[in-house]
This record gives C-alpha cells, structure tokens and sequence, in this order.
C-alpha cells in the first residue's frame, strides 16, 4: 500500500510540501519566556479544532514519510518483517484502547489521556529518527524536511493538548502511566540493515499511533457536538 501512494502521489508530495507548511494552522502555546500563555484565550471550541487540524496534518505527513521511506531504502522481501517480535511498536506496552469497542465506551478524560500519552511517548523517537536520517547515502530533502517537520509540530500538538485538558477537566496535567524504560532506548546505532528496519519499524509505527491521535481527537469533538450519534 505504501508503495502504491509514493508511486501515485510522489511528485505531487514534493510539489504541494511548501503548500502544507503554508496551510497548516499554528498551535505554538508558549511565549517568548516559553510560558503557555497564547492558547489559554482561545475558545475550547476553537482549540479543539485547531488540535484536529494539527493531528491530521501529522498523520498525513506521517503516511507520506512512510511511504517515501519504504520505497527508497526498504527492500521488499522485509516489508512484512517490520511486524515480527523483534520490531515490536514502542508504544506496545501503552494502556491505549485498540478495539472499536474499548475506544467507544472509554471517557472523554482517558481519550485525552491516550492522545497526551502517544504523544508525549513519541517525541524523543523522532528526534532520534533526524539523527539517523542524516547518515542515510542520498536521502531526499523531502524526506528530512517531512520528518522534521512532523518532529517539531509533535512538541506543538502536545502543548495544545495540555491547555485542552486543563480547558475541559480543570486539571492540571495529566501523568501519563508508562515506564520510560518500558519503551525501546535508541542510543546505540546497529549495522545498516538493522538501522534501516527499526527506522522503518518506527515510522510504521508512528503512521498507526498518530492516526490513532486523529480518531480520538475527532471522536472527543464528536461528543462535544452530538453525543449520541459517535459510532
């Protein structure tokens, strides 16, 4: 599927990127002194709406960096090993729901709590990723720019997603509930064909979790707007 979207919509990707940058809508809640100070006077309402159109850009360019990746560096006799044990997804070991059923019935708080964990759980992972790219022989600016890209709005999403929670809860921040070193440690850099698959494994993954963020997002507005009719 991966290699049919870059084969389809490659040149058009390369085309449209300076367009995204340009539409995606700014969620950057700190000041100058880095207190979150700008978001607080925005309307739940509106917040909420800016933090869908954030998440769907993510998962958009997530999709594309995937793609892209895949086609380049992935052999395709490995496409399907990213699934193994040994590639196992960071955020396995999250208590995030995945059945249909388990997302419908949780409350609006644990849909926060799931989105603020995958993120906050994703964050340092990409910053490792920009490091790993940059020793890749040829690697498109696209894709940097792609990564990067979705990097730095990660740390935004999560700021907005912190003053919602505090906007629709009254709370203040919610503690996530995993262990750090339940998550996989990326400071020792394997041989190539090992790089290539955990990075592959990880952008795999990343795609899964940040359309993940988008269903929640957009069934918590659901709620907020017709609360009986979220299936």
């Amino acid at each position: 599927m991966c290699l049919s979207l870059v084969k389809q919509s490659g040149v058009w990707a390369v085309l449209l990127w300076p367009y995204l940058l340009a539409v995606s809508i700014p969620l950057d809640c700190r000041d100058e002194q880095g207190n979150m100070s700008r978001c607080p006077f925005i309307s739940q309402e509106k917040l909420l709406d800016r933090i869908i159109q954030h998440a769907e850009l993510i998962s958009r360019i997530s999709e594309e960096s995937c793609s892209l990746f895949e086609e380049l560096f992935v052999p395709f006799p490995l496409r399907l090993q990213r699934n193994t044990v040994g590639y196992a997804c960071i955020t396995k070991a999250l208590p995030i729901p995945s059945s249909k059923s388990e997302i419908q019935q949780i409350s609006d708080k644990w849909l926060l709590q799931s989105v603020l964990m995958l993120v906050q759980s994703w964050i340092e992972p990409l910053v490792y990723l920009q490091t790993t790219l940059d020793r890749y022989d040829n690697a498109p600016d696209v894709l940097l720019n792609k990564t990067k890209w979705v990097s730095e709005k990660l740390v935004s999403l999560e700021q907005g997603v912190v003053v919602l929670i505090r906007k629709m809860l009254d709370e203040g921040t919610l503690t996530t509930t995993y262990n750090e070193q339940d998550l996989l440690q990326y400071d020792v850099l394997p041989d190539m064909l090992e790089s290539v698959m955990r990075d592959y494994t990880l952008l795999s993954c990343f795609k899964k979790d940040a359309h993940k963020m988008e269903i929640f997002l957009k069934l918590l507005k659901c709620r907020q707007t017709d609360k009986f009719n979220c299936a």
